[in-house]
């Protein structure tokens, strides 16, 4: 069994790397000219530098060199070849995500990036490989299957982080509720005996909380910094790696507190209900008006929240709130 101990370590070493790397993350911003400025698609009233996700990358890395280096996880880090795939797929991610904070890609490019990170997953082993259909009973994925739906939830995770992105603080308070709820929910499943205790998701998730935290002291409002899709898509591919690598491969029947229709890969949907909400509607919104995902718009829940008359801080803490109380079903 993977210990609490390690687990912490981990966590200590991946936030404290974030936030002390946050202000060189800045000053390079600065200097290379990545900086947003107020316009249709941002409520921030002054000029601000994003790529802060560069902080948080190096948290990640350092959150996994600590994995390797402390005891009580070696069980968890000894299946090295989807240790090594989490780890490409979430640097190929972060590397599509600096260019468009430094210079703007297409949305097809960011696409590819993201299908090729998932694909990077499948063939390391990170997958969807079962599926239970509510009131039915599981379905085994074929290869073929198995990899579309891994893509897919890669993308939707991904976009789903990085559209919530819009008022200071929202998505590093959401990603890391979700990523603390996620990893409870790991350790109870590893202790009831219905995935191996070597399951990695657990890792995944207390990394993506750490960096968050480790991330939240600069971004809270008034945001010295934001973490711009380096930082938002890289959160979404972790957060999928790990939702995938334990509700993807749960094949034991649930039972007294867990809702078996919303168990295995059900209950990150749950968690993850309000980036995942404003997903669907955004999708929806410029879909009905024939404009592209990323078209710019102030329609999300956050803006929504901020015209009915609550402040930036009190919108951020109300979508927070949401996402603790739908974490409470798991």
């Amino acid at each position: 069994m993977a210990s609490l101990r390690a687990y912490a370590a981990v966590a200590v070493a991946a936030a404290l790397t974030t936030f002390v790397l946050v202000p060189v993350a800045r000053r390079i911003a600065v200097r290379v000219g990545a900086v947003v400025a107020p316009d249709e698609r941002h409520v921030h009233t002054t000029p601000t530098p994003t790529a802060g996700g560069m902080a948080m990358f190096a948290g990640v890395l350092v959150g996994v060199a600590t994995a390797l280096a402390v005891g009580g996880l070696h069980e968890v880090v000894a299946a090295r070849t989807e240790l090594v795939g989490v780890v490409v797929a979430v640097t190929l991610v972060h590397a599509v995500g600096l260019v468009d904070d430094l210079r703007e890609i297409s949305p097809p490019a960011k696409l590819a990036g993201l299908v090729l990170a998932g694909s990077v997953l499948v063939f390391s082993g990170v997958s969807i490989l079962v599926f239970r259909v509510p009131f039915f009973d599981l379905l085994f994925l074929s290869a073929d299957w198995s990899y579309l739906l891994t893509v897919v939830w890669v993308v939707v995770i991904a976009n789903a982080v990085n559209l919530i992105d819009g008022l200071d603080g929202l998505a590093a308070g959401i990603v890391a509720i979700a990523s603390a709820t996620f990893f409870l929910y790991a350790l109870r499943l590893a202790d009831e005996g219905i995935v191996d205790p070597a399951n990695p998701a657990g890792l995944w998730a207390v990394i993506a909380f750490a960096v968050c935290v480790g991330f939240l002291p600069h971004n809270v409002h008034p945001a010295r910094v934001f973490m711009g899709d380096s930082g938002a898509l890289m959160l979404g591919t972790l957060l999928a790696a790990s939702t995938m690598s334990v509700g993807g491969r749960v094949t034991e029947p649930f039972s007294g507190q867990t809702w078996f229709f919303f168990a295995p890969i059900f209950i990150p949907l749950v968690i993850l209900g309000v980036p995942l909400v404003d997903l669907v509607f955004a999708v929806i919104r410029r879909a009905a008006r024939r404009q592209g995902l990323s078209a710019p718009d102030k329609e999300h829940l956050h803006h929504r929240l901020m015209r009915l008359g609550h402040g930036h801080r009190r919108s951020v803490l109300i979508l927070w709130g949401w996402t603790a109380l739908l974490s409470v079903f798991v």
